[in-house]
């Protein structure tokens, strides 16, 4: 049975075209309005209604879970959103007056060849298997062949950071070895936890790392 690590993103196919959550998933950092102080806030990951986050002010960092409502994400007293996926506002009402920053999000490491290879996984939730393999990524689209329900489909995708979207179905990984394929059927959205299959040329007992 498949291990999904808790890093996993699970965001419906439906709140990410109307909020596009996945844009708040990432690492900000800024400072704070005013005294010009550091702030960083870290989205781990979004499953569902809720976020997995890291809040650094005053040189401590909080963790914890934040709530997700449409495009904002609330943890304790701070509240943050994003319009176009580069800039956060983050508001505070700590303490005796409000505060606001403005964060920019982090370059990542190049993660597109987390999503290489072929996917594949069955929920016991659901009774649904799922697989997804991606052929090749250049830049913002990849090649893909997903099926599900029995069907399967070719095409070009999306890529944004550790998620490729085509037609009504996504994949996410943090990992590169554990994701999630959410697909969608009528109004119905389907999540089938997936793990990549080993290339076929790799040997069990050879630990590459370079």
């Amino acid at each position: 049975m498949a291990v999904i690590s808790s890093s996993t993103s699970q965001i419906s196919p439906a709140n990410e075209r109307m909020y596009h959550q996945s844009t708040l998933v990432g690492d900000w950092k800024g400072n704070w309005a005013g005294n010009n102080q550091p702030v960083g806030f870290k989205v781990v990951n979004i499953r569902g209604a809720r976020a997995q986050v890291e809040y650094t002010h005053n040189g401590h960092t909080e963790r914890g879970f934040g709530q997700v409502s449409g495009s904002l994400i609330t943890f304790g007293n701070i509240t943050v959103g994003t319009k176009d996926g580069k800039n956060l506002v983050l508001l505070s009402s700590a303490g005796a007056g409000k505060q606001t920053a403005s964060l920019e999000k982090q370059a990542l490491p190049a993660s597109d060849s987390n999503l290489m290879g072929s996917w594949g996984g069955y929920s016991s939730d659901n009774g649904k298997s799922a697989s997804f393999r991606v052929l090749a990524i250049n830049g913002k689209e990849a090649t893909v062949s997903v099926t599900t329900d029995g069907i399967t489909r070719q095409g070009t995708g999306y890529v944004y950071k550790n998620v490729i979207m085509f037609g009504q179905s996504q994949i996410a990984t943090d990992d590169g070895q554990n994701g999630k394929i959410i697909y969608q059927v009528g109004t119905k959205s389907f999540s089938v936890p997936v793990t990549k299959y080993p290339p076929a040329d790799s040997s069990s007992s050879v630990d590459r790392t370079a």
